[in-house]
Order: C-alpha cells, then sequence, then structure tokens
C-alpha cells in the first residue's frame, strides 16, 4: 500500500522531516514482503514493517537518524530468541532521513502514483538521497524491493506501484461514508459518486476522489475494466438506473448493491423482463457483505463489506499469480568486488 506517500508529502509541507523505513530484503518467515515501507516522525510513526520488536528497533533508529541526521543506512534483523520473535527470518532495512527541503518533488511522486503511474527507487552506500524515476503502470504492477550486497556495499532497488483496486461507491449517505473509511486503509482508489453537492465531509481520505453529478450512470462508463461498484444512493430508482449500466459492462471485478433479499427479487425481475440474460444475475451481491454478519449500523455493514471485497480482491490476485506467477524472490545477491 502506498498511503505512506501522500502522508510523507503533508509532513514534509508542514516543515516536518521524516525517515523512510523500507523492508529491503526478506529470507525466511518474516511478517513483511520486502517493499513494505513505514515513515517514522518525531512524534509519530505511520505504517507498519511488521510490528513487535522488529518495528520498535527501525523506530528507535529512524528516529535517531532523524535526531542526528546522517546518509542512508541498512540494517540487518534476524527474527529470533535474540529479538525477542518467533519468526526465524532474516529481514534488511533501508532507513533514509528526507527533510523539507524536497516537499515538492515527494508532492509530485504522490500525486503520480494517485495518477496510476508508479515509481522507482535506487539507493547505494556513500549516497546522500534515493534517486527516483517515474514509471508507466505496466512496469511497476506491484510494490517490491530487491537488495544486492557484499556485506560491505549495498544497492537498493524499490518499486513503488499505484494500489490496483479502483473503487467506484455511489451514495454518500451514513453507509457510504462507512464503507469509505472502511476500504481506503485497504489501498482502494475511490471515486465517490453522488447527486448532491452538500452531502460530502469537508476533508477526504487519502485515494477519495468525490463526483457530484446529475448524471451518476457516466461514471459507470468511465471506471477502468476490473472495478468494484457499490451502489448504496438513497433512491430505488436511481439505484435500478445504476445497476442496468453496470449490468451492460462485462468487466468490472465485482458489483454490489445495498438492500435486502427482497429487493434484490424485485430488481431481478425487472431485470429480466428488459432483457437481462437471468445467468446474469449471479454478478449481482445483494444483500451484500460476507455472510454471518447481521448488524445493520452502518460502521458494521462496512466492515461485512469491506471484507466481502477484499476477499475477492485476493482471490483475483491468486488467479493472476496462478496463471503468470512472478519469479521467486531470489537469494541475497553479492556485488562484484572492485
Amino acid at each position: 500500500m502506498t498511503d505512506w506517500l501522500p502522508a510523507l508529502a503533508t509532513r514534509l509541507a508542514c516543515g516536518e522531516a521524516a525517515v523512510l523505513v523500507t523492508v529491503a530484503h526478506t529470507v525466511g518467515s518474516t511478517p513483511r514482503e520486502a517493499g513494505a515501507t513505514m515513515l517514522v516522525g518525531a512524534q509519530a510513526s505511520l505504517g507498519s514493517i511488521g510490528g513487535g520488536q522488529l518495528e520498535w528497533l527501525a523506530g528507535s533508529a529512524g528516529r535517531a537518524l532523524l535526531e542526528v541526521g546522517g546518509p542512508p543506512r541498512l540494517m540487518r534483523l534476524a527474527l529470533g530468541p535474540s529479538l525477542g520473535q518467533c519468526c526465524g527470518g532474516i529481514v534488511w532495512l533501508a532507513l533514509e532521513r528526507v527533510t523539507p527541503d524536497s516537499a515538492a518533488d515527494w508532492q509530485a511522486r504522490a500525486d503520480a502514483v494517485a495518477a496510476g503511474q508508479g515509481l522507482q527507487r535506487q539507493l547505494a552506500t556513500n549516497e546522500a538521497a534515493s534517486r527516483w524515476r517515474l514509471l508507466e503502470p505496466a512496469q511497476a504492477t506491484r510494490s517490491t524491493a530487491h537488495l544486492l550486497t557484499d556485506g560491505t556495499r549495498w544497492e537498493l532497488t524499490h518499486l513503488v506501484a499505484a494500489a490496483d483496486f479502483p473503487v467506484i461507491l455511489f451514495g454518500a449517505g451514513h453507509v457510504g461514508e462507512a464503507v469509505v473509511r472502511a476500504l481506503a486503509p485497504l489501498g482502494a482508489r475511490i471515486t465517490w459518486v453522488d447527486t448532491r453537492d452538500d452531502i460530502f465531509p469537508a476533508a477526504l481520505l487519502p485515494g477519495v476522489r468525490a463526483i457530484c453529478t446529475d448524471s451518476p450512470e457516466a461514471e459507470v462508463r468511465a471506471a477502468p475494466p476490473g472495478s468494484y461498484f457499490l451502489v448504496t444512493t438513497h433512491s430505488h430508482p436511481l439505484d435500478f438506473a445504476l445497476c442496468e449500466a453496470i449490468f451492460a459492462r462485462h468487466d468490472f471485478a465485482w458489483f454490489g448493491l445495498i438492500g435486502s433479499a427482497t429487493k434484490r427479487s424485485n430488481f431481478a425481475r425487472q431485470f429480466v423482463i428488459r432483457g437481462l440474460d437471468p445467468e446474469r444475475l449471479a454478478d449481482l451481491s445483494c444483500p451484500i457483505g460476507i455472510p454471518g454478519i447481521q448488524g445493520k449500523h452502518p460502521a458494521v455493514i462496512a466492515l461485512a463489506v469491506a471484507a466481502q471485497l477484499q476477499q475477492v480482491r485476493e482471490a483475483r490476485q491468486a488467479i493472476e499469480h496462478a496463471a503468470h506467477p512472478p519469479p521467486a524472490a531470489p537469494p541475497l545477491s553479492s556485488l562484484p568486488r572492485p
């Protein structure tokens, strides 16, 4: 997830320095994957590289670097009894101090990733700061990192990918707002649509774009392939119109409609009368949310929906990885000696 990017840009713009802590390489069982990143600030941290003693040591090292300054550094930590963790693997962490004079550059990077581009970061021993360049979306399909070292010198390559989790949410009422709060931390890129211009909160979470429009069906047509559609408006006729527009597409990842089994039955009958193939009704999730959660409070509905979308997302990722397996993580490579 890349929520650390806009957070870093905001902190720097406010005059606060921070330390980037990135999992550069892993061997064996570890709590987070290569590429996972957290921010360490003077008062608080954001994100996680796995929790426990590992994260406490990383935070302590980050605050020390923040206070005294210095070049980027690499830490190697074995997750065994000496560290008070039983994972058994080994983690290499790259720590880099970032200062407010680079705020404009970081804002540009955050904006690029929010727009769907990727980033490549390169950092090596004795360099004062990372080198960054923009990538097209196809060049960075997932956030990861690769480390080369001979024990003395090291080189890090870190790919930062935009989250491939587009959610198109219709309806900015209590349930819609709760769903936004539940999905935003999962890396969703949320397009939040309503016909009322005074319904959205004054401040939006990172990754959320609000659209007030008299033609919400147009946002269905404009959504990218693989989108997750969720219809939670205040109007049954609008719900129906949006559902028809979504059924006209065949390339969405998931399609949910808030409502009861009775609402689904009534809508389904009308869809078929209007010519929808009855087999397409299986594409519609209504009622929404994972089975077994019956609460009607907006936060409870949002929890169940977020879990359902994450299940669908992970299932799709598993199928994609099975069809196009990524290369196995290489053993830690050595740099040629000078």
